[in-house]
């Protein structure tokens, strides 16, 4: 009966504990139909799965799709055309995360039930405290993420259909709500109400879920990449211990050292998963958010001299937003590569001359293998890291000069 408790209790902890560090993930992409069902669900809950993404996929559409007709067909004025890019690529952006995310299901399960066995194989209360600790890392990142995506790009939603314009139709002036992916007039004439209020109410809808698809995306890769770091700061642990005291001898070094490595491997193995689930997301964030942030600067000065302060505060907010986005995607790159090479390094400073001769000479193989560089890529083109988030800051001055150029009378 006590090792049942035990059992019991054990079985809880890393349940919980895992729960833990993807609650707020899973938090972001349940409403959306993106989080990983059980493959063990029924008919009726695969059914209603797929009417979730139907809905979702509708009111991202109803949005975007006449936002492109009338960027293409109807607006005659380039500073208009402009003006409605900036969010017409969120839209896009958005689109595109929202499949790559339902397409790498599977991926992103097979990485969560690896998370969930790496929390149920810990033993040690030093190495539970390790994981605890980047964990809550990965739920900060993942929270400061959505709260600045979320609140900037429904400030700037909501700052501009605060604001009215007037317009002619036939011989009266009518005022109405503009709105931020402007409308093909063909689809639905959003002059007149109540279709302007019944747009504007889809398109904040429309926007919470865009919203959600970036979060959930930027969320994952910092609570796996989090975990990652996790078991590798785990492994130097291991390491340093793998040389006992003299007088306790090193009878079980092997079977250390043969853990370190089943671990290490492990390890590798997440990594590689991680990157196959987040490479196309972090090329979609790297080009998109690049142009994005063109456009949000260039909006902020050609409305500087009207200086209108919800809408110049909400193009801060998003500017800083995305870029936080690429930054994190970035700098997890940057960290997981470094820890990655210091596995060789840490190996190479243990006492390995104290271990029995054969010991010693597995250490090259794991040397041998940290040498070989990890990189986590954007689509297999940049590797992330903070000199790429540095490039991509200057290549959006760079269009935003080129934009300015084209454009002289803003």
């Amino acid at each position: 009966m006590y090792s049942e408790r035990i059992l019991t209790s054990i079985k809880f902890t890393y349940k919980s504990n895992n729960d833990y560090s993807l609650q707020l993930t899973r938090w972001f992409l349940m409403p959306i139909a993106a989080w990983p069902r059980a493959t063990t669900s029924t008919t009726v809950e695969r059914v209603s799965l797929q009417a979730h993404v139907l809905a979702c996929s509708s009111l991202i559409a109803v949005v975007m799709v006449p936002c492109m007709l009338y960027v293409s067909l109807e607006e005659k004025d380039v500073q208009m055309k402009l003006n409605a890019m900036g969010p017409l690529s969120h839209w896009i952006m958005g689109t595109i995360n929202y499949w790559l995310l339902l397409t790498r299901s599977d991926d992103i399960r097979k990485c969560v039930q690896h998370m969930e066995m790496d929390w149920r194989l810990v033993r040690r209360n030093d190495d539970q405290d390790v994981m605890l600790r980047y964990a809550k890392i990965g739920r900060f990142v993942a929270g400061f993420c959505a709260i600045f995506m979320q609140s900037g790009t429904f400030l700037f939603t909501v700052a501009k259909a605060m604001t009215s314009m007037n317009v002619i139709i036939g011989n009266e002036t009518m005022s109405v709500h503009p709105m931020t992916c402007p409308i093909y007039s063909k689809f639905i004439d959003t002059r007149f109400s109540p279709a302007n209020e019944i747009m504007l109410a889809v398109e904040l809808l429309s926007c919470f879920i865009v919203n959600s698809i970036t979060v959930g995306a930027c969320g994952l890769a910092a609570v796996f990449a989090m975990h990652a770091y996790g078991q590798l700061s785990m492994l130097f642990a291991w390491l340093n211990d793998l040389v006992e005291d003299e007088d306790k001898g090193n009878n079980f070094a092997e079977k250390k050292l043969a853990t370190i490595v089943e671990h290490h491997l492990r390890v590798l193995s997440f990594i590689s998963q991680m990157e196959n689930v987040m490479q196309n997301i972090c090329l979609v964030e790297l080009v998109g958010c690049t142009m994005n942030m063109c456009l949000l600067a260039y909006y902020s000065i050609t409305n500087w001299s009207d200086f209108d302060a919800a809408r110049i505060t909400s193009y801060i907010i998003v500017y800083v937003s995305m870029a936080f986005n690429i930054f994190i995607f970035c700098y997890i790159g940057e960290i997981l590569t470094e820890q990655c090479k210091n596995v060789g390094e840490k190996a190479y400073m243990t006492n390995w001359y104290e271990l029995p001769h054969t010991t010693a000479l597995c250490l090259i193989l794991i040397i041998a293998r940290s040498s070989n560089v990890i990189k986590i890529t954007a689509g297999k083109l940049f590797q992330l890291s903070i000199a790429t988030f540095g490039d991509v800051i200057k290549t959006s001055v760079v269009y935003l000069n080129i934009l300015r150029t084209m454009t002289p009378t803003t």
